[in-house]
């Protein structure tokens, strides 16, 4: 898509003022996927020199929002951790070509903040923090689990920059259960259900994301019964914030979620017992 309202592409290097009409770009994927003509100057990302993806001496996973949809797939290959097979099913959740893997960044995808948005579904069920970064310079730090507020909707100040998401030592060690289903075979994900079992105390999160609006990270300090399951996602979930679009009705949606939470809760609840 040839952005012909824009009339200025600046160094993130360099910075300069934030005006109206400016925005951030990183692969470019979304960006140049259709038409933007609210954009005047695109401050580009790609020479930044982030490091994609660092692990931490403490052993927390540090991921830059520049990182490619390849590079994490590539690095979660080699990841020694429990959760590691995690990183590439959800890479392998993307509706995308090669060429949108190398292209694509993790960063765009939780800013997007489309519901089907795999990067955002990775890091809310590794309880993974978000840094955020003012055109002040002052820094502050939300869950993702939190970040997505809505579909296309998100904590995100005008101006402000994801650097950075970084997930703990401890999600790492987590076993991991990943279900996802769609219309379609190679279609966008109309469910994705992950659940992950600490085995330091026992715990089990459940997180819902590509059914619902936003992101619901569903904690429990052991592993509920089926009935408990069941109510606590009645509970946490609207009737308005199952989705709707062409590649699900809410019903189906609502189902399949209740359905794969049960798959999961018998999975990870057979391993802790």
């Amino acid at each position: 898509m040839d952005l012909n309202t824009v009339a200025e592409i600046l160094d993130a290097r360099q910075p300069a003022p934030w005006r109206p009409g400016d925005a951030w770009l990183g692969g470019g994927t979304y960006l140049f996927s259709e038409p933007q003509p609210q954009l005047r100057r695109l401050v580009d990302l790609s020479r930044t020199g982030w490091t994609p993806v660092e692990r931490h001496p403490d052993g927390s996973l540090e991921i830059a929002a520049t990182c490619t949809i390849a590079q994490l797939s590539r690095f979660g290959k080699r990841l020694e951790a429990t959760a590691a097979p995690l990183v590439e099913q959800c890479c392998r959740a993307f509706l995308a070509s090669f060429k949108i893997w190398n292209m694509a960044t993790v960063g765009g995808n939780l800013c997007n903040a489309l519901p089907a948005g795999p990067m955002i579904s990775l890091t809310a069920a590794l309880d993974a923090e978000c840094l955020l970064l003012a055109q002040d310079g002052v820094r502050r730090r939300v869950r993702a689990a939190d970040f997505v507020t809505g579909a296309g909707r998100k904590d995100l100040a005008d101006g402000e920059l994801l650097r950075s998401v970084t997930v703990p030592t401890r999600a790492l060690a987590c076993r991991t259960a990943f279900r996802q289903a769609s219309l379609y075979g190679l279609g966008r994900s109309g469910v994705l259900v992950v659940g992950t079992l600490d085995p330091l105390d026992g715990s089990l999160a459940l997180t819902i994301t590509a059914s619902t609006v936003r992101p619901f990270r569903l904690w429990f300090p052991l592993p509920p019964t089926a009935e408990r399951l069941r109510e606590a996602i009645t509970s946490a979930v609207a009737d308005d914030e199952w989705f709707d679009d062409i590649h699900g009705l809410p019903e189906w949606r609502a189902h399949m979620t209740f359905r794969y939470a049960e798959e999961i809760r018998r999975e990870l609840g057979e391993t802790a017992a």
